[in-house]
């Protein structure tokens, strides 16, 4: 999606029915092809390191309603981490990638989720995500490390690859939709709405009878 678009963007990000997911981690840890499994292309081992952000879409159904489901990749190259943040905004779901065959891109999520905190706060739903495990031979992270650490930080945990077509991955974010949406209806069933111009009335009535 082109930059003139955000606004557009922005304001269907903040639809109900519209999802907003992000990927986070460091540049080369599989993002790219991960969404693009994820919503039905092929892997394409010679991937371009994403220098924009932008986002492919599905669709999941959770009881009967469908939600539009918005898969954002961005970037992740330090120096372009200041306008990554731009694209956090709205973000209902927040997934960390790193690459189980480097060490250093592990080691960086915990200055990935620093950012995160500090400029969405508290994420609703929350996952970690463990890929290329098809090249367990030159694995530098075992599987129960990043299970350790999604544990630690209150998130879901998945070992995957995206090269061997990440189904599990798909129905990990099917799984995370669903948790965020019964979160928001729980939420949204226990609103207390005020209605002010009664409220208001109700003051001032109060204040007159105070009063002498």
């Amino acid at each position: 999606m082109a930059d003139d678009d955000n606004d557009n963007d922005d304001e269907e990000e903040q639809n109900q029915n519209s999802i907003k997911v992000i990927l986070v981690g460091d540049s080369g840890t599989g993002k790219t092809n991960l969404i693009g499994v994820a919503t039905g292309q092929q892997f394409n081992a010679a991937t371009l390191t994403t220098t924009t952000c932008s986002y492919m879409r599905i669709v999941i159904k959770i009881n009967d309603i469908e939600y539009k489901v918005n898969l954002w990749d961005t970037i992740g190259q330090e120096k372009y981490k200041s306008m990554t943040k731009i694209f956090f905004k709205n973000s209902k779901i927040v997934l960390y990638v790193y690459d189980v065959t480097k060490r250093e891109t592990f080691d960086s999520l915990k200055n990935w989720k620093n950012t995160i905190d500090e400029i969405l706060g508290d994420v609703p739903t929350v996952g970690v995500v463990a890929n290329k495990c098809d090249l367990y031979l030159e694995e530098q992270v075992k599987e129960n490390e990043g299970k350790q650490y999604a544990d630690e930080i209150g998130a879901k945990f998945i070992y995957t690859s995206a090269k061997l077509d990440a189904i599990n991955f798909k129905a990990f974010i099917e799984e995370m939709v669903k948790e965020y949406v019964n979160k928001f209806e729980i939420k949204k069933n226990n609103e207390i709405i005020i209605d002010k111009k009664n409220h208001k009335k109700k003051e001032n009535k109060n204040d007159r009878k105070k009063c002498c």
